[in-house]
């Protein structure tokens, strides 16, 4: 644990109660956001299998998922049968002391429950219910199971992602996913300023199509303008000339080219003398305009150094570039380091277990990593005897009935 009780205690959302009854990535994305800044989060799981994730691999470090490790940190597990008469009275209590229930099923399946938004609302007015879904809880594809990869290809993203010549290409990380998981927690802190005035919580409904739509921004925008769907560019921008990957000696460049003073300095430092001066390459608009005739000029000479020569140039001359590297590269990068991006937490299985930092920066209340992902049924007897008074007989009795699983020694 590296950081002390007391920056917790000042952290943004210390006192805050979540009950997360999610699984996979979206929902326990948004509930980790949530945990960084000191929310307590009581992960509710299945008793035999818990998270999905927790299944998923290779790889495995001492039996658990690289994968679930990697979105649960902050967290206490409970694994509980709710669908099972005294688990059910367990979730029951445990909603009642809640300020926020996060879930991330079909619409329509909490409903059948008993714990959807309206029955839960009426009981508890002032619990925020965070609702994650493929579709939404309204529209006519409402009750349709949505996953990533689907959202991609539905939400336009897949058709502008890869080259021209080659198929639609999902991206390297589960984008709809995690947007949705971070616009649910955005949507989280703003029911909670509205309850702070109103008294009151409300539905927060996230959908990952939703989620993938409003990343098109300008890609949208030229839709809008010209009714033309954009097509596949590979790396290259729609308009911004030059910004692409370029082959160099010994590996890729990404060059950057925001302003029309970065591509004349990008030319000094290139040699491409000819080119600074070609009229139709004093402005952006001229570069986007005449990309086939320039593109080739900047492939040439960029591929006569390697990548590290070309990337100190030019930083040094103020243009904006990098070399694509590895996630082993990016991750052990100084700046990333010095960015506390990369954190170590003990687990008690595992030993050390690096995992990521937490991005946003506070001052003077800032969020922490302070524990590792639970095991599965981790803290299920502390949260019933601590937060529900049940004691040992009774917790006992409903580990023999499958209701609750409790971690082995």
């Amino acid at each position: 644990m590296k950081k002390t009780p007391d920056v917790f205690s000042h952290a943004p959302l210390a006192g805050l109660t979540i009950l997360d009854l999610t699984r996979v990535l979206s929902g326990p994305y948004c509930t980790m956001l949530a945990a960084d800044m000191g929310a307590r989060v009581i992960k509710i799981e299945h008793p035999t299998r818990g998270d999905d994730t927790r299944a998923w691999g290779p790889p495995f470090l001492h039996g658990e998922s690289a994968y679930y490790l990697s979105i649960n940190r902050n967290k206490e597990s409970v694994a509980l049968d709710y669908t099972s008469p005294d688990g059910r009275e367990a979730l029951d209590a445990l909603i009642a002391q809640a300020d926020v229930l996060v879930e991330n099923f079909r619409p329509g399946t909490l409903d059948a429950r008993g714990l959807g938004y309206a029955a839960l609302a009426a009981k508890h007015p002032r619990l925020i219910y965070v609702s994650i879904s493929g579709f939404g809880h309204t529209g006519p594809r409402r009750e349709e199971a949505g996953y990533d990869a689907m959202m991609q290809a539905e939400g336009g993203l897949m058709s502008i992602t890869g080259t021209p010549d080659g198929s639609p290409v999902r991206l390297g990380v589960a984008v709809a996913d995690i947007a949705a998981g971070m616009f649910a927690f955005q949507g989280l802190l703003l029911a909670l300023i509205a309850r702070g005035t109103t008294g009151k919580g409300q539905h927060v409904d996230i959908a990952l199509l939703d989620a993938v739509t409003s990343l098109l921004t300008y890609q949208a925008g030229r839709y809008f303008a010209t009714g033309d769907s954009p097509e596949r560019l590979g790396n290259r921008h729609a308009t911004i000339v030059p910004y692409n990957t370029f082959d160099t000696a010994d590996g890729v460049l990404v060059l950057a080219v925001g302003n029309d003073d970065q591509f004349q300095r990008f030319c000094r430092v290139a040699g491409l003398t000819d080119i600074a001066a070609d009229d139709r390459f004093r402005t952006n608009a001229g570069r986007v305009q005449h990309h086939d005739y320039l593109q080739p000029s900047l492939a040439t000479v960029l591929a006569t150094r390697p990548a590290d020569e070309w990337v100190q140039r030019l930083r040094d001359a103020g243009v904006p570039c990098g070399a694509v590297r590895s996630v082993g590269d990016a991750l052990t990068d100084p700046q990333t380091l010095a960015r506390q991006m990369v954190e170590v937490v003990d687990h008690p299985t595992i030993g050390p277990l690096p995992v990521l930092g937490v991005p946003v920066k506070l001052s003077s209340t800032p969020g922490s990593v302070r524990s590792a992902p639970p095991r599965l049924g981790e803290h299920t007897r502390h949260v019933l005897q601590h937060d529900l008074g049940y004691d040992d007989e009774r917790i006992e009795a409903m580990a023999k009935t499958g209701a609750i699983a409790l971690l082995q020694p």
